[in-house]
């Protein structure tokens, strides 16, 4: 009884001691298996931090150079904008030095300073009593235009600012001014022209004084007729004549132009023909050189088909 006794106590330690042996080998197997994945999340928690600042540093070079970049492309375009505010600058400088010659220009040429005109009404030269009546009302529509090119007349026609005058005499002009007998000036547009019967319109932006077209179809050879215009730099000057005859032919071989004996004069291309009744019966445009009293100027008729075909279009292109 008592060997059995021992022999189950020996086997009771012998299994103790196994289990103990298991447990301690589980336990080595489980912390050996826990310090190598350890280690390795450690290597990749190292590669990943790694990875993380390469790609932080590459962000922020990257940042860097478009910032740079940006910073660039904002210095060349403040240049930009610097060159061509100084363009612009000195372009507007230039055109306005452009007129301020051609105002001077047109005082030189008319031989009068612009304060001085409304003093003019009483050096107009006229040869009889017949158009005293009418030449203060007439005159204020007559007006001096002045060009890069050189200098002529024209007459107001519509209270809007359209005005007539050759197309010679702007023909090729940068720059178009016209001078009132009250002393404004104004830039002048050029909206039409028929270069082959010589006429031109003009476009201010004023409203102006004008006269009306008569028919030239009704004037007679005799009658008394009055141009208007600055011949030789003369500024506002009145001289009479008669028509001498009707439908002429002309340069252009068209018959349009009546004769007469008034002076034509440079300057006074693109003025006015008047009769008695303050009408436009003509446009005043050339003369035969060497012959005194053969001056010509188109018919009215011819003038007022023209420009209103002109001022029609214009008006309706406005519209579009």
């Amino acid at each position: 009884m008592e060997k059995l006794n021992l022999d189950a106590k020996k086997v009771l330690i012998i299994s103790i001691v196994l289990v103990l042996i298991a447990t301690g080998s589980l336990i080595f197997y489980y912390n050996d298996k826990i310090n190598t994945q350890n280690k390795e999340f450690n290597t990749k928690l190292l590669v990943l931090n790694k990875d993380i600042v390469e790609n932080l540093n590459a962000l922020q070079q990257n940042l860097e150079e478009d910032i740079f970049s940006m910073r660039n492309n904002l210095t060349l375009q403040v240049q930009l904008v610097d060159n061509n505010l100084k363009n612009f600058r000195k372009k507007n400088e230039l055109e306005i030095n452009t007129l301020n010659a051609l105002i001077d220009e047109i005082e030189k040429q008319s031989d009068i300073k612009l304060n001085e005109l409304k003093d003019e009404l009483s050096t107009i030269k006229v040869k009889s009593q017949d158009f005293s009546s009418i030449i203060e009302d007439v005159i204020q529509s007559v007006v001096s235009v002045g060009t890069n090119k050189g200098q002529g007349s024209g007459v107001v026609i519509d209270d809007m600012g359209f005005i007539v005058t050759n197309h010679h005499v702007v023909d090729g002009a940068d720059l178009i001014r016209i001078l009132t007998y009250s002393g404004k000036v104004y830039d002048a547009a050029l909206i039409g022209y028929n270069d082959a019967v010589d006429v031109a319109v003009l476009k201010v932006n004023a409203e102006l004084e004008n006269l009306r077209f008569g028919d030239s179809d009704d004037v007679k050879v005799g009658e008394k007729v009055i141009a208007l215009g600055n011949p030789a730099g003369l500024s506002f000057t009145v001289t009479e004549g008669i028509v001498s005859a009707v439908h002429r032919k002309g340069p252009n071989n068209l018959d349009t132009y009546l004769q007469t004996d008034v002076p034509i004069n440079p300057g006074n291309s693109g003025g006015p023909l008047v009769n008695t009744n303050s009408r436009i019966i003509g446009i005043n445009n050339f003369k035969i050189g060497g012959f005194e009293g053969l001056g010509f100027a188109i018919e009215s008729n011819t003038v007022e088909e023209i420009t209103e075909g002109i001022i029609s279009e214009y008006l309706q292109q406005l519209q579009e």
